[in-house]
């Protein structure tokens, strides 16, 4: 398939140069995709959409009217990223990943950085994901953040940066080991012979990681999902099966003498280790939100008790605020004595005075976030956006300094995606993978997810994004 007309535009594309040249990570997939004709290329798109819809790999949009599942569209080109920019985005994420961990154990505890000033009291004691029934808690193994999904974006000086921390139930793992499926497929002779990093032993680390929570020889584990009408079920049944545990809902579980059990045809059984996925609040009606229909009566009671852990442990999400984010090169300097490896994107906290002005003189050249939201939701593109909406959110801001922050519009990097119109290219971002175990492990992969609408920045799935199987390269 030709790509002779192919524009990377302004920003860093990760194929070609700005004079037209092929990197030299994708030199031997570019000459595959030469020899590749445009009704070849179609058909294997087709076949990757219809493998995906048999694989029923569909996830439900919240505020769609259509109110349909949907399959989060997987573009036939991967993304390709060389083993030398892969290390130093490995040493990065482990760096951070230490340094949050550290945080939340503090934050818990001693709140040594809190006392010291280097990150506002107010802005972690008065957060809503500040979890009071957490204070004094040390969770299994001291390991708060066990499964981590860390967002990256590339900007046009070709350096990666952290858009943000995902550390309460971070989804998307799944799309990444059925892509990689998919997509492996499809060229497999080139596959091998670039010499792509695996990453389908996943699921085997992730219940290696979820069994060194226990003190036990052999523990029993569980996927602990909201119910089939969440958002990510394919994910968590999926997990489940691959892990070869139980996948359980709050109704299958109950508590007696702090003591958690699963309800089998046999009787009860006592469960060790639950992965969770919901939030916090809905865990435990009897400790969080009484109204919560999801949750465990007593779950709490028995996670304090040391009689089961869970991943993530509860309180984690404190640490997902937009706000604490633009304290994270701080939080890495505090308890590690270093300077990050990877930067954050600059950030403007609108909680502060002289950061809010500037916002709200200059809103149209910045992306303003509500710093609890996600999804792609609570966001203001201020280049892209119209006067009323930029009015709108300057009323929003002044009303609730607290819940916005800002940043600079980057310039995603983009890479060729297959369109109706022929091949051209897309922004994307990317959202690597964690475990922290017996000790910090970036799976060599991630998920590469793209912005199927031409000059569209966002990515995200539930705003119409799609994907792409993401290549690490041994060398």
């Amino acid at each position: 398939m030709k790509t002779e007309g192919y524009k990377s535009g302004d920003h860093y594309d990760e194929m070609f140069t700005p004079e037209g040249k092929t990197r030299d990570h994708y030199l031997e997939f570019c000459e595959t995709l030469t020899k590749t004709t445009a009704k070849k290329m179609n058909h294997l798109q087709f076949a990757a959409n219809q493998t995906q819809r048999s694989m029923g790999m569909t996830f439900n949009v919240y505020h769609d009217n259509q109110g349909m599942e949907k399959i989060l569209h997987l573009d036939i080109i991967p993304r390709i990223i060389p083993n030398a920019e892969w290390k130093k985005l490995e040493a990065g994420l482990k760096q951070r990943t230490n340094a949050l961990n550290l945080f939340l154990q503090d934050i818990y505890n001693e709140r040594r950085i809190l006392n010291d000033g280097v990150v506002p009291s107010d802005l972690i004691l008065k957060s809503r994901d500040y979890l009071e029934a957490c204070i004094g808690l040390t969770p299994p193994k001291g390991i708060w953040c066990h499964i981590t999904g860390t967002d990256l974006v590339k900007s046009k000086d070709g350096e990666y940066y952290i858009l943000e921390d995902n550390l309460r139930c971070p989804s998307g793992v799944s799309y990444m080991l059925e892509s990689r499926e998919i997509i492996k497929r499809a060229y497999p002779q080139l596959f091998y012979k670039r010499g792509v990093m695996p990453v389908s032993d996943y699921p085997a680390k992730l219940l290696r990681m979820l069994q060194n929570l226990s003190d036990k020889p052999k523990p029993v584990v569980g996927v602990l999902t909201p119910g089939i009408y969440n958002s990510a079920y394919y994910e968590h049944s999926y997990l489940a099966l691959q892990m070869g545990v139980e996948l359980v809902s709050g109704v299958d579980l109950i508590v007696e003498n702090k003591i958690v059990y699963m309800q089998t045809t046999q009787g009860l059984q006592q469960i060790d280790v639950l992965y969770r996925r919901m939030d916090d609040t809905f865990l435990d009606p009897l400790t969080f939100n009484p109204d919560s229909m999801l949750g465990v009566p007593g779950l709490f009671e028995a996670y304090k008790a040391g009689n089961i852990a869970l991943a993530n442990a509860p309180g984690t999400g404190v640490a997902d605020d937009k706000a604490v984010y633009a304290y994270v090169p701080k939080i890495i300097k505090y308890y590690l004595n270093e300077e990050p490896i990877l930067n954050n994107v600059p950030t403007y906290l609108c909680r502060e005075e002289g950061d809010r002005q500037y916002v709200l003189d200059h809103i149209d050249q910045l992306v303003v976030k509500e710093t609890n939201a996600a999804g792609g939701y609570g966001m203001l593109i201020g280049p892209k956006a119209s006067t009323e909406e930029h009015d709108k959110f300057r009323e929003l801001i002044k009303n609730n300094p607290t819940n916005y922050i800002a940043q600079p519009t980057l310039s995603l990097s983009t890479v060729p995606t297959l369109t109706d119109e022929g091949i051209e290219g897309r922004h994307v971002d990317l959202r690597p993978y964690i475990l922290y175990g017996k000790e910090i492990e970036v799976i060599p992969g991630a998920l590469t997810r793209v912005a199927l609408k031409k000059g569209s920045l966002v990515v995200n799935s539930s705003q119409g994004g799609g994907s792409k199987d993401t290549w690490v390269l041994y060398e």
